[in-house]
């Protein structure tokens, strides 16, 4: 059952085909340009690397967030288009249990980080148990050096994912304790993870509403912040 996935959460974009048990084809992007500009080109050429068309594409993964907010939409709207007009099931992502997801090693916490702003991250706690991941901190926003301090005096080993890892790379080192970098290829957001979840998610029976699924935020955007303080709201 092919899938085609997408993960525009970050500066990173990223596109996959990948069946339940083999990923078939992954471009992956850390680069400054916009998603806008090379995300249909992107899943255009994967098809065609890939010698498969649309027709046998099955499902469509989104990586929902937390994440950037401008990202998170264009990666959004573009896998509901794509689902919509091939009339296929619709996965979203959770897109640090994604990141989390593409480092199956039992006996370590697994800590996504990225950019939430202001020096916040955002940021769960992941571990492998049974070839099972679990989620052992739910997401939330946390400032940057306290969730480093935090993590950092854990027994076991707490590897650092993401691009608030690469961030904060010179502060965790100097913290040391239990805190662990993770290799460049694992610590960046990669639509093969996506695929792979939301295979696992649709064996569950996992499906979402096209026209309902929303990008997970967490926090406000900036600009509604802004408009608040203007117009004298309190939230």
């Amino acid at each position: 059952m092919p899938i085609l996935a997408l993960d525009t959460a970050t500066l990173v974009s990223s596109v996959a085909l990948a069946t339940d048990d083999r990923l078939i084809a992954e471009l992956t992007l850390q680069t400054r340009k916009t998603h806008s500009e090379r995300l249909m080109p992107h899943i255009a050429e994967l098809l065609r690397m890939s010698d498969l068309t649309k027709d046998q594409i099955k499902a469509v993964a989104v990586s929902i967030g937390p994440g950037s907010f401008t990202g998170l939409r264009i990666g959004l709207a573009t896998a509901k288009a794509l689902a919509y007009a091939w009339n296929v099931p619709l996965v979203g992502v959770p897109t640090l249990a994604a990141l989390a997801y593409c480092c199956p090693l039992p006996g370590l916490v697994l800590s996504p980080l990225l950019d939430a702003q202001k020096g916040n991250m955002y940021n769960a706690l992941y571990r492998w148990e049974q070839g099972v991941l679990k989620e052992i901190t739910p997401a939330r926003v946390i400032a940057a050096e306290e969730c480093l301090a935090e993590l950092a005096t854990r027994p076991e080993p707490v590897v650092l994912l993401g691009e608030g890892a690469q961030q904060y790379r010179d502060k965790a080192e100097v913290i040391g304790g239990s805190l662990v970098i993770a290799p460049p290829h694992i610590i960046i957001t990669r639509a093969g993870s996506v695929a792979l979840l939301a295979q696992e998610m649709l064996r569950q029976g996992v499906r979402h509403d096209v026209m309902k699924l929303e990008p997970y935020y967490i926090r406000r955007s900036e600009a509604e912040e802004l408009w608040e303080r203007r117009h004298g709201v309190c939230g």
